[in-house]
């Protein structure tokens, strides 16, 4: 099968706008808001997300970076930020692709070891294919694929976006 652009950089971008907005107005009432990314992809649009909330609001962004082996969920977790830095603090999730929705979960799970007081998930691309009950609060785009169809998100070396399909 050929891979296809599904979304160019330029309707990347206008998502993660959106997105952004849906945070602010999520969080209006809020002096901070953790934005966490899951490595590597999701926090690369978590850092977009998060500089286009801090642009567009007066709210306090703390970008955090979650590494996750994707390949064995049991595995420790390596978290950027202090966790108890989130309690009782208003939390966006952030990934690329929601496939199955096991990454996400056990994201989640991992992020309510703390007290806090929000926590929102946010994907640039939701599959509609979860194995587990994960709702995603903010999202890009919603795509109904096959389970043997392949969505990526791609970054090139001059900083454009595209989300190719196979």
């Amino acid at each position: 099968m050929e891979n296809k652009i599904i979304l160019s950089d330029a309707d990347v971008r206008l998502k993660i706008n959106r997105i952004a907005y849906q945070i602010y107005e999520s969080n209006i009432d809020e002096k901070d808001v953790y934005i966490v990314g899951i490595a590597s992809s999701g926090y690369k649009i978590a850092s977009l997300l998060a500089q286009k909330v801090e642009q567009i609001s007066t709210v306090k962004v703390h970008l955090c970076e979650l590494e996750i082996n994707k390949k064995d969920l049991s595995a420790p977790f390596r978290f950027s930020c202090p966790l108890s830095e989130l309690k009782n603090h208003s939390v966006v999730l952030v990934d690329d692709v929601l496939n199955s929705g096991a990454v996400l979960i056990y994201a989640v799970r991992f992020l309510l070891g703390e007290n806090l007081k929000k926590l929102n998930t946010a994907v640039l691309v939701d599959r509609n294919h979860k194995r587990f009950p994960v709702k995603v609060d903010f999202k890009g785009m919603s795509l109904s694929t096959t389970l043997h169809e392949h969505v990526q998100v791609l970054f090139d070396e001059n900083g454009k976006i595209m989300v190719e399909f196979s």
